[in-house]
């Protein structure tokens, strides 16, 4: 992905721009707290967890910050567990989840391996040795999010989960508290609040094999709720150089007014109406009746598989609870209908939905200068394209759908 653009005023603007809220039958969101300009810059937060997607990923990627390694297996070696290594002598010194560690230090990581043969296992097994790593601050902080609804009978086995955790962590390493319903409650934190790291997108590569290097916690990020044609996306830029790299950055899809929601979506916007649903319900626990949702809900089937793909590209692992009304997507004014009544907002996806081949990304606005003039350039969340506004304008006519 390209290089996170700067902008000096930009920690300063987006620490005023958002303010947390109660919303009636939305739980908790955040809305703007004044009136916010297209590619402002709404948030920038650190991770208080950061780890893993796979053990795979470890050969890849530096274990603390997750930048790229120059090469599979290059880097400097963890000097306890000789299995993760570092992109630097200073994310060395700053090391990786402890638990983790001692689970890779036995013959070599192979005891992890076993307990998690699969990656569907590995995600949260890793994720549970590294939050029960934190700080006792920190655990509470992840405990205090909302929960993800339960999963499926047979999709996640927490009590399995625990027993591997206890079976490869030290027991003096362990935190006080340790137990089933303590990780059985951890694990709700993550299905519901964790965002997905990606690996860099390169051109013309095939969606199957893009997955995520990482996961990572933002407690004030995963205030946002969802929306299908959301006013904001979210950015991560894990290859740049300096501090920060694994910082989630959020920006301002166009102008927002003082006190609406600000919402991110949590899947790729060219979801079909039914995969959008399923995901949400199964997930997050909600139906979706946003302005989008109403209109694509009476489409005939053959008409939802014709106007979307359904990639499964930037999906989130998960937020803070969505809610039902969400944010139509567009302030008054700004953009209109394309006389295509059966799909009333394909002017959001001429705009702001990437049309590299095969991406799908979310397309922002870069931030505006210092003196406030806007860009006018807009940037894809995944694939990192930068592409001029006036190239983003439908034709005359064109019904601004994306095939």
């Amino acid at each position: 992905m390209a290089s996170a653009p700067q902008n000096p005023t930009t920690a300063a603007a987006a620490s005023d721009a958002l303010r947390v809220a109660d919303l009636p039958g939305r739980g908790r969101g955040l809305v703007a707290a004044r009136n916010v300009r297209e590619g402002e810059v709404l948030l920038s937060e650190p991770p208080i967890l950061l780890y893993p997607s796979t053990l795979a990923s470890l050969r890849s990627y530096c274990a603390a910050c997750f930048r790229s390694l120059p090469a599979a297996g290059a880097g400097i070696p963890c000097s306890s567990c000789r299995a993760a290594a570092f992109c630097s002598p200073a994310c060395a010194a700053a090391a990786h989840p402890r638990l983790l560690c001692a689970a890779l230090s036995h013959g070599g990581g192979a005891g992890l391996a076993a307990a998690a043969p699969t990656e569907a296992v590995q995600e949260p097994l890793l994720f549970l040795l590294s939050a029960y790593s934190l700080p006792d601050p920190s655990l509470r902080a992840i405990l205090s999010l909302s929960s993800a609804p339960p999963p499926p009978p047979g999709a996640q086995d927490a009590a399995g989960l625990h027993a591997a955790v206890a079976a490869l962590a030290p027991p003096q390493l362990l935190p006080q508290g340790f137990s089933p319903d303590l990780t059985a409650a951890l694990l709700a934190k993550d299905r519901g609040n964790s965002f997905a790291i990606m690996e860099p997108y390169l051109p013309g590569m095939s969606l199957e094999l893009l997955k995520a290097r990482a996961y990572a916690v933002y407690p004030r990020a995963s205030l946002f709720n969802h929306d299908c044609l959301p006013n904001a996306c979210h950015f991560d830029y894990p290859d740049r150089p300096g501090p920060g790299n694994t910082d989630i950055v959020v920006r301002a899809l166009h102008d927002i007014s003082e006190g609406r929601e600000v919402c991110i979506s949590y899947f790729a916007a060219n979801w079909r109406y039914a995969d959008r649903q399923r995901r949400l319900l199964e997930d997050y626990g909600f139906r979706c009746e946003c302005d989008r949702c109403q209109v694509e809900s009476q489409w005939k089937d053959d008409d939802d598989n014709n106007r979307d793909d359904g990639d499964d590209a930037m999906e989130e692992e998960g937020e803070e609870d969505g809610g039902d009304d969400a944010d139509d997507g567009m302030e008054d004014g700004d953009g209109g209908d394309d006389g295509d009544d059966d799909f009333p907002h394909a002017y959001f996806f001429v705009r702001y939905l990437c049309d590299n081949e095969g991406c799908w990304g979310m397309l922002a606005p870069l931030p505006p200068s210092p003196n406030g003039e806007l860009s006018h350039v807009f940037e894809c969340n995944l694939c990192g394209k930068m592409r001029k506004e006036e190239d983003a304008m439908p034709d005359e006519g064109s019904s601004g759908m994306v095939h």
